[in-house]
């Protein structure tokens, strides 16, 4: 592999040294938002948006000597296309000739990526990664969404299901044509055309499917949680690295638009130092009927949603909880094993805390989040969602979707010293595609990040661990650290 190329603004660069790059330069146009488009025939620009915006000052590049640089962006100004990037080979190796500065590509995470994988050279690669999955279940469910996803997402194929149910099976290999049909997780993990299978049973069954399944040589990505116990997910994470494969959870609501905006607005300093965040989910409804709610194999109440929310709390907090003490109640639905409540208070040494409640008696919903710091405090509030249709023959037909499927406005209230507190509304931050599939794709075929590392996920799993034995016991105060 050649050596990492130079990636310098073209700025900053005299003219000499631009001619010596078979370069020119031309007009510098003031600050503006450029639309930067990645050359699609290139490998690195696989499963990367068609265009980025970047803000910042434009200086045009004319190609004097083409034998010597390949432009591998352009942006549409006045609808020509300009060089925004490109690729010049020297005698001392490859240089990347940027018209705006990457400082500002911080703003640009896709186009950052784009201009690394550049400058590595020789790792981009065509091939496809056969997807499996364990645990179909019911249409709609989990091993659709996931089927649905492998299939959308550039470097990827849904090749093989395996569910021990056979209605489920036929169903997948009905909704999936090409995809093979599995009885057993021994066959699966013997199909060569398999290289990352994804775990969607019940909790209970994470970790034994998942460690015979790194043991097979296969890549594993498991439904959230990981696993029930933190022992588990030790084990989980040393088999891993034993056998060199990759294990990754799939927290699909890291990428939900409003705990984007959530984190963007915490990132560009607009809260200060946050040192309470509260979340909750919940209505008064009687819960579900299936395994979810059975705390055998769904592992209890604060297992469910909690595996999404506290994952939340630990990513803006940044670690762990020191300790975590929880209340739960048992008062309503008697024909479940879920507590209806369970509320986990969790504080680390520095006196931060969170809090999460999940609950299937709250008849009016508290705020879905509520984050205070040192200079303001973000909320917002469910927003759900009902389509309502009028259907010929049926007159009137409504579609209620859950409430937590919505991505809400992000309320902001900022104290400005001398003036008082400024108010402001953020926007969900618009998803695009299937962004955990498309990172699991860029980390199998490009060597890059891990979706979700496994240690934040076992750092879940222990604060879920802690939360349902202090509900069990009462609501003592236990450590987790």
């Amino acid at each position: 592999m050649s050596s990492p190329a130079r990636i310098v603004v073209a700025s900053d660069l005299s003219s000499q040294e631009l001619a010596g790059l078979g370069l020119e330069a031309g007009e510098i146009l003031p600050i503006g938002e450029w639309f930067v488009r990645p050359d699609a025939l290139r490998p690195e620009a696989a499963r990367l948006r068609r265009e980025t915006p970047v803000v910042g000052a434009f200086e045009t590049l004319v190609v004097t000597d083409p034998t010597l640089n390949t432009i591998v962006a352009t942006t549409s100004i006045h609808f020509n296309d300009v060089p925004s990037i490109i690729e010049c080979r020297t005698s001392a190796g490859r240089v990347l000739v940027c018209a705006i500065a990457p400082e500002r590509l911080a703003t640009a995470p896709e186009l950052g990526r784009y201009l690394d994988r550049l400058a590595v050279g020789g790792s981009a690669t065509t091939r496809t990664i056969g997807v499996g999955i364990v645990g179909y279940g019911p249409f709609g469910g989990m091993g659709y969404t996931h089927g649905l996803a492998a299939t959308e997402t550039d470097g990827l194929a849904f090749v093989g299901v395996c569910d021990s149910n056979d209605e489920r099976r036929l169903a997948a290999m009905v909704d999936f044509p090409t995809v093979q049909g599995h009885v057993d997780l021994a066959s699966l993990s013997k199909s060569d055309d398999v290289d990352v299978v994804i775990v969607a049973t019940p909790p209970l069954f994470h970790a034994p499917i998942a460690l015979e399944l790194l043991r097979a040589g296969k890549h594993v990505v498991v439904e959230k949680p990981m696993c029930l116990t933190v022992a588990d997910a030790e084990e989980l994470l040393a088999v891993s690295a034993e056998v060199g494969r990759t294990i990754t959870v799939h927290q699909n609501r890291r990428w939900d638009g409003d705990f984007l905006a959530l984190r963007r607005a915490i990132e560009t300093g607009l809260l200060g130092e946050v040192f309470n965040m509260e979340t909750f989910v919940g209505s008064f409804e009687h819960p579900c009927r299936w395994w979810h709610s059975d705390e055998t194999f769904s592992g209890g109440a604060v297992y469910d949603w909690g595996s999404h929310h506290i994952d939340w709390i630990l990513r803006i907090f940044g670690s762990r909880p020191q300790r975590v003490r929880a209340i739960s109640h048992k008062r309503v639905w008697r024909d479940v094993t879920n507590a209806d409540q369970i509320d986990v208070h969790m504080r680390w040494d520095d006196r931060r805390e969170a809090r999460f409640i999940q609950s299937d008696v709250a008849g009016i919903r508290k705020p879905k989040f509520y984050v205070q710091g040192t200079s303001g405090t973000a909320a917002a509030d469910y927003a759900p969602v009902t389509i309502d249709q009028l259907v010929d023959g049926r007159g009137h037909v409504a579609h209620e979707w859950h409430h937590a499927e919505v991505a809400t406005d992000l309320r902001l209230s900022r104290y400005e010293p001398g003036y008082g507190t400024v108010d402001m509304v953020l926007p969900p931050v618009a998803r695009v595609g299937w962004p955990f599939h498309r990172a699991l794709a860029d980390h199998l075929l490009l060597g890059e990040a891990v979706p979700v590392p496994p240690e934040e996920s076992r750092d879940v799993v222990a604060v879920l661990e802690a939360a349902h034995a202090s509900g069990a016991d009462g609501g003592v105060e236990l450590t987790c650290g």
